[in-house]
């Protein structure tokens, strides 16, 4: 699990924050879906949760591992995969998974073995010798994805990890993520795509210019913004003040 405490960020000399005073917890055994329009704060909040970035004021406790005070122990303890996996293009594939094998030092045998089985999930195994530049966009996304796997980390954080994706691999992220769930993981994701999030999330969180709209499940938002019958996209739409909601004809 982890808990982002009172965490801010501003990236101009104005005061605006792009993340203003977050506060959010994420719960083992639960897919946390975090949702918002673009520039709402998703990938600034997630890029301070894996410390990417360091925020001007709060902190990120990682397994009740402060990532401000021990920053190596807590980021031991997730495994990232961006939204853009363009990076390491010279190195071969099998290479890049070797390095991530390292830097957490994953032995030698889970190692191979690990590889061996999400390669194979991933249609990666035959390419793994191939340089990475070489790939197409989709596959440098699953290989991100089985680097992040191999780590078998506590706590899995994804932005917009289905973006590139065709449909087998999508599906077969989506599965993997209820199965760290349910073995007690933490696995936390943004996105874009409503329908996914409604079918999958255990909890959602929508922020809007760096604030928290709501936190909760599916049920608790429906309860509380929305009408019989409405979809997530419909809610969200609402709670963001879209125009589009707004005029919406039936189409």
């Amino acid at each position: 699990m982890f808990e982002i405490k009172g965490v801010s960020k501003s990236y101009n000399k104005n005061g605006v924050k792009a993340v203003n005073s977050l506060n959010l917890t994420v719960n083992n055994g639960e897919i946390f879906g975090f949702l918002g329009p673009n520039g709402a704060g998703k990938t600034t909040t997630i890029k301070m949760i894996t410390g990417i970035l360091p925020p001007d004021e709060g902190d990120v406790i990682l397994n009740d591992i402060s990532l401000a005070e021990r920053p190596i122990a807590a980021k031991r303890t997730f495994a990232f995969v961006p939204d853009n996996p363009e990076i390491f293009s010279r190195l071969k594939a099998i290479e890049y998974l070797n390095f991530i094998g390292d830097v957490y030092k994953v032995s030698l045998e889970e190692r191979k073995s690990r590889i061996e089985f999400y390669c194979n999930k991933f249609g990666l195994k035959d390419v793994l010798g191939n340089k990475i530049s070489s790939y197409s966009h989709g596959m440098k996304q699953k290989l991100f994805l089985i680097a992040s796997l191999i780590t078998e980390p506590d706590n899995w954080i994804l932005d917009e990890p289905m973006v590139g994706l065709d449909p087998e691999a999508a599906f077969i992220i989506k599965e993997i993520m209820r199965e760290r769930a349910n073995s007690g993981k933490t696995v936390f994701f943004s996105t874009h795509v409503m329908e996914v999030a409604e079918k999958l999330c255990d909890r959602i969180g929508i922020i809007k210019k760096g604030e928290l709209l709501f936190v909760g499940t599916m049920n608790e938002l429906k309860e509380k913004h929305g009408q019989e019958g409405q979809s997530l996209e419909e809610i969200f739409l609402k709670l963001i003040g879209s125009e589009v909601q707004e005029g919406k004809n039936d189409f």
